[in-house]
């Protein structure tokens, strides 16, 4: 018995037949084929069953009853007699002796069809978010992430990890996005601040001797949305190993992941471990990107020297890349939009030329070529049928837009990428530091805690010489798959003599590293173990896993792409008494 119900709406089944039963769910649908005959679908969490209204007295007990009231139904299981082999439930009805409405739905008519909503506008789906988790098409997605987290928490235990919980207010930390602040009640004009990320919490963990940390971590960051990123909160796998090096991290994860992606994953195929390694300025030179989608058989070859003094305006003083793409039989429609396409993401024009069937270079760009087209069609292995992108600007501008380029090609031409797998990889080798676009300064490339490799020897060699700082990597990775970075980790940089220094090369000293992270300095101060740490985006995980396209289906209650809760009207005002409880006062626009 669960809850005064015999079984569930999707358990019934032959066997059944001639038993007393008591079921309870939604009315999904009534179809009435005479004042004593009708039809009703019962729906529960668990699935459907067939109800068969036969007397006058059932008849009357859903009179007036709209659908998605929930009711209990109490009666006897009977064999059908038009089995519907589609329903798991298909072979049997159920004739019933008394029907009781639990909860009535009032409204005759509902914002969108249950079993129809991933149709209705985003935004109405939002709202009615509790409806549309009725739809058993969306419902399982958020079953399914269940399953998969519980599926990690296991691996991550028998790996020999302890999850530990981390706090949810701390301080504000400069870690990249912006924060959630939380005012203080009794300590006016201060603040709390939601964690971005345990990232400090977990290193003091293992400098507090605690050997394999792990929790199913929430984050939050006041960034905008994207279809793999959601607005305010996520959820990460976030781990952290004391004594551990980078390949340590690598084989914790390629010995978790495979097996989820194998039991969980729409694809049947997935990379093997280990993942293919390939360090960041090679992905950027080959690929276009630090997130290569290595489904894709398409590559970027560098052919500034190759266009050299061409004549071609755009060309000239800029590195100039080329996508080529073999077996292209696309029209000159084609090929404008997918030119478009790219030029809306990448904010930058792609030019063409293209072998015809006899191999002779033609349109686009191609009278610029004239000269050298020997030595274009030798240099690109240019075979007959085969259409060339190229892209021009600054070293990385053109790296990115021609990124760009490979990802779109590789979607749109046939035969070019092979949808149905997963393709994992690690990119490593991340610069330690890069030229600000704005400030035009040293700065941090990505994240401050990680190892420069070469350590303090490296960072004192690099002290007054900026091209030898931008020469510094550090022992910073990122694991993607498909195209999406799914985590980025590093070994820590657990030395304060180190962390000081690095520190130093881009204009901090060390009175800025105990201000901003003073809890991590003193804790490093007092002896921490080398020890590296990564953590996977949960919802990217599960997004990836069920073949969405938007992270918002995945995730059980969503804010929309505005950052807003549009089903409990978040953000919203306050009463002036709770602003005055924690001293905050709104002040008009000027």
């Amino acid at each position: 018995m669960t809850q005064s119900r015999t079984h569930t709406c999707n358990e019934l089944r032959i066997e059944h037949a001639g038993q007393a039963v008591r079921l309870a769910g939604w009315l999904e649908n009534v179809r009435r084929v005479s004042k004593n005959l009708a039809f009703l679908v019962l729906r529960d969490f668990y699935g459907t069953t067939q109800v068969v209204i036969e007397t006058e007295e059932m008849m009357a007990a859903i009179a007036g009853v709209n659908c998605e009231s929930t009711l209990a139904v109490e009666g006897v299981v009977r064999e059908r007699e038009s089995k519907n082999p589609k329903q798991p439930t298909g072979d049997i009805e159920v004739v019933p002796t008394k029907i009781e409405v639990l909860g009535r739905c009032i409204y005759n008519e509902l914002p969108f069809e249950i079993n129809r909503s991933k149709e209705a506008d985003e935004n109405t789906r939002l709202k009615y978010r509790y409806l549309d988790l009725r739809n058993p098409a969306v419902k399982s997605k958020i079953v399914l992430r269940s399953q998969v987290v519980s599926a990690l928490r296991k691996a991550m235990e028998d790996h020999g990890f302890m999850e530990i919980t981390t706090p949810i207010l701390t301080s504000s930390s400069p870690e990249g996005a912006r924060d959630y602040l939380v005012p203080s009640r009794n300590w006016p004009g201060m603040f709390y601040a939601l964690p971005q990320a345990p990232q400090q919490f977990k290193q003091l963990l293992m400098t507090a001797g605690f050997d394999r940390y792990f929790q199913i971590a929430p984050c939050f960051r006041d960034e905008d949305a994207r279809a793999d990123r959601s607005p305010g909160e996520f959820y990460q796998l976030d781990m952290e190993m004391a004594f551990a090096s980078q390949e340590d991290v690598f084989a914790v994860l390629e010995d978790v992941l495979p097996p989820i992606f194998a039991r969980f994953g729409t694809y049947s195929r997935a990379s093997a471990a280990p993942f293919r390694r390939i360090r960041y300025n090679d992905a950027m030179e080959i690929y276009g990107s630090d997130k290569p989608d290595l489904r894709i058989d398409l590559t970027v070859t560098d052919v500034t020297a190759l266009l050299d003094g061409c004549g071609f305006g755009p060309f000239e003083g800029n590195v100039v890349k080329a996508v080529v793409v073999p077996d292209f039989h696309e029209t000159r429609k084609f090929i404008d939009k997918l030119c478009a396409d790219v030029e809306v993401q990448a904010g930058q024009k792609v030019y063409w030329f293209k072998a015809d069937e006899k191999g002779a270079i033609m349109g686009g760009v191609a009278k610029f070529l004239a000269d050298r087209a020997d030595r274009v069609t030798e240099a690109l292995h240019l075979a007959p049928n085969t259409w060339v992108g190229l892209v021009a600007g600054k070293k990385t501008a053109a790296q990115k837009a021609a990124g760009v380029l490979v990802k779109q090609a590789g979607a749109a031409v046939p035969g070019h990428m092979d949808k149905e797998k997963y393709e994992f990889c690690w990119i490593v080798d991340f610069p330690m530091y890069e030229i600000g676009e704005e400030s035009g300064k040293l700065e941090f490339c990505h994240n401050p805690f990680s190892m420069p490799q070469g350590g303090y020897e490296a960072l004192c060699a690099a002290e007054g010489d900026e091209e030898k700082a931008l020469a510094i990597n550090a022992y910073q990775y990122d694991l993607v798959c498909n195209g999406i970075e799914l985590s980025s980790g590093a070994v820590r940089n657990h030395d304060p003599r180190i962390m000081v220094k690095a520190f130093e090369l881009v204009g901090l000293g060390e009175a800025d590293v105990k201000a901003k992270f003073p809890a991590m300095y003193n804790a490093f101060c007092y002896g921490a173990p080398p020890h590296a740490g990564i953590a996977p985006g949960v919802d990217r995980m599960v997004m990836i896993l069920t073949g969405d396209d938007s992270i918002r289906e995945i995730i059980p209650f969503p804010m929309n792409k505005n950052a807003q809760d549009v089903m409990m009207g978040a953000p919203a005002p306050v009463e002036p008494k709770q602003l005055t409880d924690v001293h905050i006062a709104i002040l008009p626009e000027e």
